[in-house]
């Protein structure tokens, strides 16, 4: 379904019947990321799923997409569709745009997953490895797509989901220029939002991978435990609805019942 906002097409899904669950995918992915989870999700759940800005079927706005004007164009979906209250599953940057969304619409929130991602800022080191990441997507974005792509396993897993990333290496390398960088920008700029993990006000629940190359494990685990959250380990890479499928679909069944 197409809606139309700030002279562009937001893309998202409306499928089951129930409890309301959003579902945000990550930096180069897209709504297609959740596809085999939807037969079980849409048994007893309404689950939205939405492309975010400059990604998928989505357009781009600016060249800075922060994750606060990607929330803003979530919030419209959910008020176009006239949705109050939901829980949100966010995959690494689909839960900073979560956190986000949270901070502004806490009564809004039945509850928040995130997986493989963090409520802290990017350090020094990581916003500078985003401007070279920038750097680089202007020189060949294709071959930027694809290492960073891989890169997001954990190495032992490459092989063994080699069809699995090529299936999302070429839906990434649909991604428009535009996209990625405003992307890389408006991660590059995101507030501690620790405190909206704290709040206490809906349930939260990390997901964190042992292997994962993006996020720091310990720095996630101090985060949880200051936050005095659950958690759930795993014990491979970044991509954890692939690396681990089925425990993962397990795992955010039992936090939408609970």
């Amino acid at each position: 379904m197409i809606l139309e906002y700030k002279g562009i097409n937001i893309f998202y899904t409306d499928e089951g019947k129930g409890q309301a669950i959003v579902l945000l995918h990550g930096f180069l992915e897209n709504s297609n990321m959740w596809h085999d989870f939807l037969p079980e999700l849409t048994k007893k759940n309404r689950v939205i799923c939405i492309d975010l800005l400059g990604h998928g079927q989505t357009g781009c706005i600016g060249y800075i997409h922060s994750m606060e004007l990607m929330s803003e164009a979530v919030e419209t979906v959910l008020n176009h569709l006239k949705i109050k209250q939901s829980t949100f599953i966010g995959h690494s940057m689909g839960g900073y745009v979560a956190l986000s969304f949270a901070e502004k619409n806490p009564d809004a929130i039945i509850g928040l997953y995130l997986m493989n991602s963090t409520a802290e800022e990017d350090s020094k080191e990581k916003k500078e490895n985003r401007d070279r990441a920038i750097i680089t997507v202007k020189q060949n974005h294709k071959t930027f797509i694809r290492i960073a792509i891989n890169n997001l396993f954990r190495p032992k897993n490459r092989a063994i989901f080699i069809n699995e990333i090529k299936q999302i290496v070429a839906e990434a390398l649909q991604t428009p220029l535009q996209g990625i960088i405003a992307a890389l920008e408006g991660m590059k700029i995101r507030p501690n939002r620790e405190a909206v993990l704290s709040s206490n006000k809906f349930k939260v629940m990390m997901i964190i991978s042992k292997k994962d190359p993006v996020l720091n494990y310990n720095s996630l685990v101090l985060q949880a435990k200051k936050a005095r959250i659950k958690v759930v380990e795993f014990p491979d890479g970044h991509m954890c609805h692939i690396e681990n499928k089925d425990e993962f679909l397990h795992n955010i069944m039992r936090f939408i019942e609970n």
